[in-house]
């Protein structure tokens, strides 16, 4: 484990200052039950950890939730995961250009959809596609039962709006730019360090877990390599604990209780 030695380090300085560390681990694009569904499957049941699966209403096999097993929750990703953004802007299902009634029919539906399929493990939190939703379509969200957001890099405020949770990741175990391969190990290391140390530090929100992202789809052997050994270093530092997204949720003190109790039925201990 010595190429890990930066994350482990940054860990014991909380162990240290007998602080948690806290972490979540989304992962995109679930639609089917598929091969690499069941070895993402396998790899949380071995390190018994909570998942969080993020369903595009849309593409969605309701079949699918006879694979989950309870300590899965599924989150709303977009609703067709199809790009709007006007030419030369960046990917986005959601740009500020897309009619907000047109956002919002949609979204509802996909709720709709996701909830007859997944009962009480769906809790409603939108993950736009790319990330990306435009600030002017956030209010809309509330509006239609949704109690979070979850995008990319570091919250600025625990809540997006009123009402709506910021519940983000922060270290993607992909080269979307480059080989579309694993992420070279050292920048991922310090994506993780950066966040735990700016937490540590309260240069970021230290209550907000830091998150893992992974797209189960598209993973090849490095990747789930690489996913493996991040796993491992992680379940096995004593200051290290991996949140459900309720856990995440109750962590939020400006989010009123009843919009995430019940929102899904597993615990933390």
């Amino acid at each position: 484990m010595a190429e890990w030695t930066l994350l482990n380090e940054e860990l014991d300085r909380w162990q240290e200052a007998g602080r948690v560390a806290t972490f979540w681990w989304r992962d995109d694009d679930l639609a089917e039950h598929t091969t690499a569904l069941d070895r993402l499957l396998d790899l949380r049941a071995h390190f018994d950890i909570p998942l969080a699966l993020a369903a595009v209403p849309a593409r969605l096999d309701p079949d699918v939730a006879t694979a989950l097993d309870p300590d899965c929750t599924l989150l709303q990703h977009g609703f067709a995961h199809q790009n709007y953004a006007p030419s030369g802007e960046k990917k986005s299902e959601f740009p500020a250009s897309r009619p907000a009634g047109e956002i919002a029919e949609e979204l509802r539906a996909g709720k709709e959809l996701l909830h007859r399929a997944f009962g009480g493990q769906f809790a409603p939190i939108m993950v736009p596609p790319w990330n990306r939703m435009a600030d002017a379509h956030l209010e809309l969200l509330p509006k239609l039962g949704f109690i979070g957001i979850s995008r990319y890099k570091a919250r600025n405020a625990s809540l997006a709006a009123l009402n709506l949770a910021a519940l983000n990741t922060h270290a993607d175990l992909i080269d979307w730019r480059g080989t579309r391969s694993a992420v070279d190990q050292n920048l991922l290391i310090k994506q993780l360090t950066d966040h735990l140390r700016a937490r540590r530090e309260g240069r970021a929100d230290p209550l907000e877990p830091t998150g893992i992202l992974t797209h189960h789809l598209v993973h090849d052997e490095t990747i789930w390599a690489l996913l493996f050994g991040l796993l491992a270093v992680l379940n096995q530092h004593p200051a290290v604990r991996f949140l459900t997204v309720r856990g995440s949720l109750a962590m939020i003190d400006e989010l009123p209780d009843f919009l995430y109790a019940g929102s899904d039925t597993e615990t933390d201990e």
